[in-house]
């Protein structure tokens, strides 16, 4: 099946099964789901294909010459999106099977300009990425999305692309989608500090610098995944990370490698992995073993917390897949206690606090979750969310500032729905909850989980847990 960039992304998502956004703008019919206590969790599990991999390998694979092979490739609907706008930009991308795709690349400096929109749905990481690349070709495009990512912020992607040449024609309030990029011909080489830790600022930098005839350089005080640095470094581009300063890296581009096409091997998702993760640790008599886990360091922050909460993790069979480290992970019901998350460890967890936050319900004492001001422009204001969702649950918790105090104890009560806000992670993590509370909890829509990890009722269900 080759992919249609027009309507290859809905199309896809609904053929797994799976739901998808109706339409750039808006949202279809919500599907609310309940998770109830079902006693204890045991057995094997692969989550899907690591998301943050598979936009880049898709991505990659545009702009390398030859063709690119990827295995266990994520099919949900954000990947999807992505597939279809390497698709439009003049790639042949094909699904081969389950997991299975081939990318036919353009190489550097050789994108189409796109006949339609770009529409990501709700994928945040695809729009932001996409943005680089655009930015450092000569080609005009406009990228659009869903109800929640037209809320999400794109100015500190926009600013540094405007330095180096690339032009906005037009743009929501705010630097916001819809948003029409103008690429620039020959990208000037910059030198950036990013003000923030964000892998997907970095990313769009260094993509955008591949056209640069000169040297690219991004700089963090906090070093955020560094994915897309080693990607690149597989695919052939001359690339150098060093430290700098006691926490953060200065990462150096030559532009305009050839990039070679390779196979990818996509791990397994360690964002997805945590929701099976944190339910097999709070459900009492739970045994579950997660499969294929990515181990990068600079995404593993949720492992390292739970173990200095007490949890009973064992790390099985490490080893090397796709360029990174990967384990199976044995996690057992265990009784934890709350801790301080340092705001350090945000950039290596910064999508797994909602589902740590219901962790931190089932520990004893107050576990304070410092410096998350991040998870107020992810697909929702995910702070507000989750507290909100904590509330729903009677579990008392405040929030100072950019910190979130949880305080646990025995069993929370359960027994609310939640509001999700069209996002995916939000709707997972209080599922979780309901899977081990004294009462079900209920999410008003799970229609978007579909978005990063279509399995997920399935393989829980499988597990033991219990969906109504």
């Amino acid at each position: 099946m080759q992919v249609d960039p027009k309507a290859a992304a809905p199309a896809a998502s609904q053929s797994q099964g799976s739901p998808a956004s109706a339409g750039a703008h808006g949202h279809g019919p919500a599907q609310p789901l309940g998770a109830a206590p079902a006693g204890p969790l045991k057995g094997r599990l692969r989550p899907p294909g690591d998301k943050s991999i598979s936009h880049r390998a898709l991505i990659l694979g545009l702009l390398a010459v030859g063709r690119t092979r990827i295995t266990g490739l994520l099919e949900g609907d954000d990947v999807l999106r992505t597939a279809a706008a390497c698709a439009a930009l003049g790639a042949r991308v094909e699904r081969l099977g389950p997991g299975e795709w081939q990318v036919d690349g353009c190489g550097v400096g050789s994108l189409l300009a796109p006949r339609q929109t770009l529409d990501f749905g709700n994928a945040g990481t695809g729009t932001r990425l996409m943005m680089g690349v655009v930015g450092g070709h000569p080609i005009t495009a406009t990228f659009d999305g869903d109800a929640s990512l037209r809320k999400r912020p794109m100015r500190r992607i926009l600013d540094p692309l405007a330095l180096m040449g690339a032009q906005v024609v037009s743009e929501a309030e705010g630097g916001r989608c819809p948003v029409t990029l103008r690429g620039a011909g020959e990208p000037a080489p910059i030198e950036y500090r990013t003000p923030v830790p964000s892998a997907q600022l970095k990313s769009a930098i260094l993509l955008a610098g591949l056209n640069s005839p000169g040297r690219t350089v991004v700089i963090e005080t906090e070093a955020s995944r560094d994915h897309t640095e080693k990607m690149l470094a597989y695919f052939g581009a001359r690339i150098v990370s060093e430290p700098d300063g006691p926490h953060g890296r200065r990462i150096t581009l030559e532009g305009r490698p050839e990039l070679k096409a390779r196979d990818v091997i996509v791990p397994a998702d360690p964002s997805s992995g945590a929701f099976a993760l944190v339910a097999a640790l709070i459900t009492p008599g739970s045994d579950v073993t997660i499969e294929g886990m990515m181990m990068n360091p600079l995404r593993i922050g949720l492992i390292t917390t739970l173990q200095e909460m007490g949890a009973d993790i064992a790390l099985l069979n490490p080893r090397v897949e796709g360029g990174e480290d990967v384990a199976d992970l044995r996690a057992r019901h265990s009784q934890l206690t709350g801790a301080d998350v340092p705001a350090a460890r945000a950039p290596a967890m910064i999508d797994e606090y909602p589902v740590l936050a219901v962790a931190a319900a089932f520990a004893r004492g107050e576990t304070r979750m410092r410096g998350l001001s991040e998870l107020r422009v992810k697909e929702s204001d995910r702070l507000a969310a989750v507290a909100a969702g904590l509330e729903a649950a009677g579990v008392v918790h405040r929030i100072e500032g950019d910190d979130l105090i949880v305080m646990g104890g025995a069993q929370p009560r359960g027994g609310g729905e939640v509001k999700t806000h069209l996002d995916h992670r939000i709707a997972m993590s209080f599922l979780v909850m309901g899977m081990a509370a004294q009462q079900p909890m209920r999410v008003d829509d799970a229609a978007m989980i579909a978005t990063s990890y279509p399995s997920f009722r399935a393989q829980m269900e499988a597990l033991g847990a219990r969906f109504a």
